[in-house]
């Protein structure tokens, strides 16, 4: 059986940790997994709230999924798994995060080097052009949408929506990664949302040790994981880094 011990053992001999990490990190910081009982798909569907082309067509009945969205990351803080990642980097430990969240909470929670692979919604973007500003509790109140001071049309967070391909440059900074880490931990993803799945293939493929932090087996844990820990990430990685020697 695997053990928090075990596990601090290799990273504190391999070093060169990529984090790749899905919704589940989040969860603890007060932000519901998209799927599952009380994921947003449960409420809203996403091929009506969640597509580029319905987002163009009616703003405003995409605003009122974005605007629940929004302020349930405005309130979120990190939580200790995003907090125990930031002190692997300060120890020298963690070169990158790969996450599929929009949140931000890994820069929050002292992360450098974050590749967002799906986005950041604390950014609102104008797909007319390209103008960013900061999402702020005043601009989710303006309905029935923000818009763009530069030319009026509506903003829409700078997040990939269903439709949309992922930016170019996370995508080679995330093969990057992954083809030059030596170990790779999986935390809080449940391994079916692709193309970002493919990143742990990667890296098993270029020789990485696989190491999986999930509440339950996923599709990683039977195929390339070589160490399975069951559990909450908020629980796991502070284990971790007391067997490591370091502290939140």
């Amino acid at each position: 059986m695997e053990t928090h011990r075990d596990v601090a053992a290799i990273i504190k001999e391999r070093g060169n940790v990529v984090a790749f990490t899905g919704a589940g990190i989040s969860v603890d910081a007060g932000i519901p997994a998209f799927r599952g009982g009380q994921g947003l798909w449960e409420k809203y569907d996403p091929m009506e709230y969640a597509q580029i082309d319905a987002f163009l067509r009616h703003p405003e009945k995409v605003w009122t999924m974005l605007r629940e969205m929004s302020g349930v990351i405005l309130r979120a803080d990190p939580s200790p798994a995003h907090r125990a990642l930031g002190a692997l980097e300060r120890a020298g430990l963690l070169n990158a995060v790969i996450t599929q969240n929009v949140d931000g909470l890994h820069q929050m929670a002292g992360n450098t080097n974050v590749i967002e692979y799906h986005g950041n919604h604390r950014q609102l973007k104008c797909p007319t052009c390209s103008g960013m500003t900061a999402l702020t509790e005043d601009s989710i109140k303006v309905l029935p949408y923000p818009i763009c001071e530069e030319c009026g049309d509506p903003l829409k967070p700078d997040v990939v929506f269903f439709g949309e391909q992922i930016p170019a440059t996370a995508v080679l900074r995330a093969n990057r990664e992954a083809n030059s880490c030596r170990i790779m931990l999986i935390i809080g993803t449940s391994g079916v949302v692709y193309p970002a799945a493919d990143i742990p293939f990667m890296a098993a493929s270029a020789g990485a040790a696989i190491v999986e932090i999930n509440l339950s087996p996923t599709p990683f844990t039977s195929s390339i994981a070589n160490h399975f820990l069951e559990g909450s990430s908020s629980t796991v990685l502070p284990a971790i880094l007391r067997e490591i020697g370091l502290a939140l």
